[in-house]
């Protein structure tokens, strides 16, 4: 069977050349005699791909000295906890909740201090991304938390929002690596690599280094301190290895792509193939107000349920995968990162003009 059109929010596509490489590799790194799964994380062969993969990320991000680089587990989402764990001094934190992921952040924060909603778009199904040029932010605040891209409602923050000095952490799971960022700009800029960058199971987490420190909340668990994992870089325990490999492998693509520079070009050119027929389309519409549109993620419907069930199982049968919207807000999403191929925006969008004449 030829490989399907994956168009999954996560686990996601990953590039074929890379899942080539692997495969080459998967019984003998390297002449090793063994695999990647197979060998010790204490290892001089594994320490050299960690570490490898460690200074593609710093090169690629272009990621400050003073900041640390950590491949841990658990998720994004072991990190909602995480966080306050570790930065919330003061009991208080801001929080700007633009979709779930920002929502679930929030609620866990909430068992840690005071959480404080500075600004939400809960209002319109987060089909668009507040105002935050001057919000109303508490002195006392730790830090301002954003959801930079939300994966469900396909809505992203074209512009950081103005903390007002305030500490800045921001969960870029599912625009990780899509375009360039001032790592500068955030105390903390993590996310979960299944996306567009690796296998499920890897969480990357780049902080400052001033923000690591003995000085957690009572009960925070070992593993949950950035500074155990910092003073161990990244090996306190046995880490997700392989995932970690992948990991360094999509790194070096996306250098022999070009950078992110290229990276979002690239991106940019696929969504507008999307995004322009969506604008024209007599049956499908997007839902998001045009100015927060993902790069990423393109949610939009026809209007009608059954339609758009019809419109997703024609797909499959087409070679279309996992193109269903989440139930919250219905009909599709084409989850487009950055592996997902131009030819294959294409090839979508004929279908849907295709589809669109069969059912007008």
């Amino acid at each position: 069977m030829s490989r399907v059109y994956n168009f999954s929010a996560g686990p996601a596509v990953l590039p074929e050349e890379v899942l080539r490489e692997a495969a080459d590799e998967m019984r003998d790194y390297r002449g090793c005699g063994m695999s990647v799964m197979e060998m010790s994380h204490r290892s001089k062969v594994y320490d050299t791909i960690i570490k490898e993969a460690e200074a593609d990320l710093r090169e690629l991000m272009n990621i400050p000295d003073n900041y640390k680089v950590l491949f841990l587990q658990g998720g994004a989402s072991q990190q909602f906890a995480a966080i306050p764990m570790n930065l919330m001094k003061n009991r208080k934190a801001g929080y700007i909740v633009t979709g779930q992921w920002a929502k679930k952040a929030f609620q866990e924060a909430k068992m840690y201090g005071e959480a404080v909603e500075l600004a939400s778009s809960a209002d319109e199904t987060f089909s668009y991304i507040p105002d935050c040029s001057d919000l109303d932010i508490p002195d006392d605040l730790d830090y301002v938390y954003i959801c930079e891209n939300n994966t469900i409602y396909g809505t992203k923050f074209k512009e950081l929002p103005n903390t007002k000095g305030h500490l800045l952490v921001s969960d870029v799971s599912s625009c990780f690596l899509s375009e360039p960022v001032d790592v500068t700009k955030y105390g903390v800029i993590y996310g979960g690599v299944q996306k567009n960058i690796g296998p499920a199971g890897v969480v990357i987490v780049i902080i400052r280094e001033d923000l690591i420190s003995d000085d957690v909340l009572p009960g925070t668990p070992t593993m949950l301190k950035y500074k155990t994992q910092a003073d161990a870089d990244s090996l306190y325990n046995t880490p997700p290895c392989y995932g970690i490999y992948i990991c360094g492998k999509v790194f070096k693509w996306i250098k022999n792509m070009g950078g992110l520079e290229a990276m979002k070009k690239h991106n940019e050119e696929k969504a507008k193939i999307l995004y322009d027929f969506l604008d024209e389309s007599k049956l499908f519409k997007g839902t998001v107000r045009k100015e927060d549109r993902s790069l990423m993620n393109v949610p939009f419907v026809t209007g009608d349920a059954d339609l758009d069930a019809k419109f997703v199982a024609e797909a499959k049968a087409a070679g279309f995968e996992n193109l269903k919207g989440h139930r919250t807000v219905g009909g599709m999403r084409a989850s487009i990162y950055n592996a997902m191929p131009k030819e294959g925006v294409e090839a979508l969008v004929a279908f849907m003009k295709k589809f669109e004449q069969e059912n007008a």
